[in-house]
Formats: structure tokens, sequence, C-alpha cells
């Protein structure tokens, strides 16, 4: 068995992390000691102790105890799990832990409804992705959420000292620990406990002998721990995180925080998802307070994509840096949906006759003469005319920004306009 799973702890007590929900008087050790099991989801990245807490719930009922994972199960099985519940075998009730329910499909989850209501199936579900996304909604209004979250370093640092105490009695051997070890394997896996029991395990595999005794060095646990912090999915919500966390930090002017961000989507390989959240930011958050910002942003990513990593990543980083540093304003954004909340609410669907074609002059129209002034005949370009429909015509989408570019334009357009 991989050691991960050889030491996985059997009580509340030996669980490292997740003191928000299983340190003493905390809401889910509170549910655990009572017995009483509602239907649970545990939600949170891979390696920080679902299944194990799932585990020793399971060990505290007397309830039949059935595990499946949602991205191998049937509906067969499910169907089997459920006809189990009704017969003798259940009679105390049936508690079934699906792992990765994400990976069921509606009908899937839709079939264990009625059995998880009336409390023949006590249902312990875990997932690595929002559950508010993935999860069909009755499920989870019958349901409790509760997060957990990556174990901080010194907490980890726990577990990798028993876990190298559990080989050398195992294995019968003595290890010859260098100092920082321990330190740097808990930093170095971005909180995943399930990686750092792996990374005890490499490094007692790999470590040199020196007379009778096994030495692990910091330079073997940190060549076997390179790159092991990089939590990212493509699909999944440490994605969406990453992109999310770059554009709030740009927002925030925080370049250095931005900077992060990026280097973090690009160390994993990911030139195309900054490359367009870099251009949507341009416009999005920076807009008319420096207009030009999506000009030069769009030459940053097009050479981004031209040269490729690793040299993408000079360009992507001075288009960071300027959008972190530029003047902020998303007045532009502000407007357009100001408007376009006006066209969902059924509004606008007529034109002035000044707008129409000139065709609506024919036999019919009460309303003859288009009667369109033409700016470029006036002074400054300018005459003052119903351009908005009726149901419109005092409608305000656009305010100005209190930056220094579009206070000129409201200045110089107050200037006209009387």
């Amino acid at each position: 068995m991989p050691l991960a799973d050889t030491i996985r702890p059997s009580s509340l007590d030996e669980v490292v992390g997740q003191k928000h929900i299983l340190g003493e008087g905390r809401p889910l050790r509170k549910i655990i000691d009572s017995g009483n099991i509602p239907n649970l989801i545990f939600y949170g990245p891979p390696g920080i102790g679902k299944t194990t807490v799932a585990n020793i719930i399971a060990k505290k009922t007397n309830k039949r105890l059935y595990k499946l994972n949602g991205t191998s199960t049937s509906l067969s099985e499910i169907k089997d799990v459920i006809a189990e519940s009704e017969s003798i075998f259940g009679m105390n009730g049936v508690l079934l832990y699906l792992d990765e329910i994400q990976y069921l499909n509606k009908k899937q989850q839709q079939s264990l409804l009625e059995f998880i209501e009336n409390g023949k199936i006590t249902l312990i579900a875990s997932t690595t992705e929002n559950p508010y996304f993935y999860i069909y909604n009755a499920i989870l209004s019958r349901s409790t959420v509760f997060e957990f979250k990556p174990i901080e370093a010194d907490e980890l640092e726990i577990a990798i000292e028993r876990a190298f105490d559990k080989i050398q009695t195992i294995e019968k051997i003595e290890l010859d620990i260098d100092d920082g070890v321990y330190e740097f394997i808990a930093s170095a896996v971005g909180g995943d406990c399930r990686k750092a029991m792996n990374t005890v395990e490499l490094c007692t595999l790999a470590c040199d002998n020196e007379g009778n005794r096994l030495r692990i060095t910091k330079a073997l646990a940190k060549e076997l721990t390179q790159r092991s912090a990089m939590k990212y999915d493509r699909e999944g919500d440490q994605h969406y995180d990453l992109l999310s966390a770059l554009q709030k930090s740009i927002r925030g002017s925080d370049e250095n925080a931005a900077l992060h961000y990026l280097a973090r989507l690009l160390a994993a390989g990911d030139l195309l998802s900054p490359c367009r959240r870099l251009l949507v930011i341009a416009a999005e958050d920076i807009g008319l307070a420096y207009p030009q910002a999506i000009m030069i942003t769009k030459a940053c990513v097009d050479a981004a994509v031209q040269i490729g990593l690793p040299e993408a990543r000079i360009p992507l980083a001075e288009a960071v840096i300027m959008l972190a540093t530029a003047p902020k304003s998303n007045s532009a954004e502000m407007a357009i949906d100001a408007a376009m909340a006006d066209i969902e609410n059924g509004k606008g669907g007529t034109f002035p006759r000044c707008l129409q074609n000139k065709h609506y002059d024919g036999v019919g129209n009460t309303e003859q003469g288009q009667n369109y002034k033409y700016p470029h005949d006036y002074p400054h370009h300018y005459v003052k005319q119903q351009y908005l429909p009726d149901d419109l015509k005092n409608a305000v989408y656009y305010k100005y920004g209190d930056n220094k570019v579009e206070q000129a334009a409201k200045a110089y357009w107050e200037l006209i306009k009387k």
C-alpha cells in the first residue's frame, strides 16, 4: 500500500489541518461526535483529508458502508446500493461514500434523492470542484456542505515527521534526516498532505546509503518535490481562481501580486488563458482612463503568441505591469451593462424618425420627412437632436470616470453642448 494509505489517521485527533471545522467545538466535529450523521458534502482540493474524515465517520456509525467513485461508477452500481438499503443487510441504514461526485450525471444523482431524503441512505460525497456548480440542486438542498482547505505548512510538518517515523518502524531502518527537510517538504507541496506522504516515501527510496544509515538531504527533498506545489487544472476551479486572482490584482493596482499569478499560469504551461484575460482587463478595468492600453496589450499578446514560451513571459510581464500601474476606469463596462439592461427589459424597440431610412416616407406614413440634421453642417460638428427611442430619450448610460482623460473629454463636450 502507498504510505499515504498506510498511515492514514484513524481518529479525528490525528487529522492534520481543517481546524476550522474539526477543531474542538467546531461544527463538523460536533456532528461527528454526536453520531447522528446527516448527508454531507466535502469540498476542497485533493490530498487534504476529505476521504480520511469520511472513513473516520464510517467507523463511528453502525451503518453498512459502501464506497463508489464518480469517475468510474455506473447507474447500475448505484441501484445495487439502493437495493441493499432496502434489504435485511441495510436494516440499520446504509452509509454511501461517493468520491468525486461531480462526475456523476444528473440522472445518476437524481436516483439517490428519494433514499437520502427518507434516511435509508446517508450520503457523504466529496468533490474537488465547486459543488454549487457541479452538484444537482436537489442533492445540495438535502446536504450540508463543508469546505476543506489546503493544510498549513506547520501542521504538515507533524504529518511528515510521523510518516518518516512510521517508515523506519515498518522497514526496520534508521534514517539520518538533514535539518530543514521537514520544513522544506511541508512548504513545497502546496498544502497537499498526500503529496507530502508520497515525497516522504520517495525520499526513503532514493536516499544515499552512508554506512549503516540512510541519509536524506534537503537537496534530495528539493529534487523530489520540484513543481509539486503547482495546483492547476485547466478545466477546474484552480484555473479560474488563478485568472480571477490575476485580474483582481491588476484591478487593485498591485503589480507584484499580478506578476505572481501570471508566473503561476505560465509555469503550468498555460499561455493562451492569460493572453485572453489581459485583453479583457485592458477593456474592462483600464478602459477609457488610458485608451491606448488595449492596443499595447494586443501588441504584447501577439508577440507572446508568436514567440511562445519561455520568452513569451517577457511581453506578458510588460502588459501586466503596464495594466496594473495604469489609471483605472470601468465607465465603459458600466455604460454598456446599463444599456443592455434596458434592452432585456423590453425598452427601446422603435427609432426616432430622424434616424430612419427615407423609405419610411411611403404611403401611409403620417410623419413625412426625415428631418435629420447632419452634424457636420454645424459648428464643432455638433447639433442637438433626439437619437434614443421615445421611451428612453432621457436615459443616461455613460458617466465620465474621474480620471484625467475622461474628465478632459467631459469638459470639451460640456463646452460644445452649451
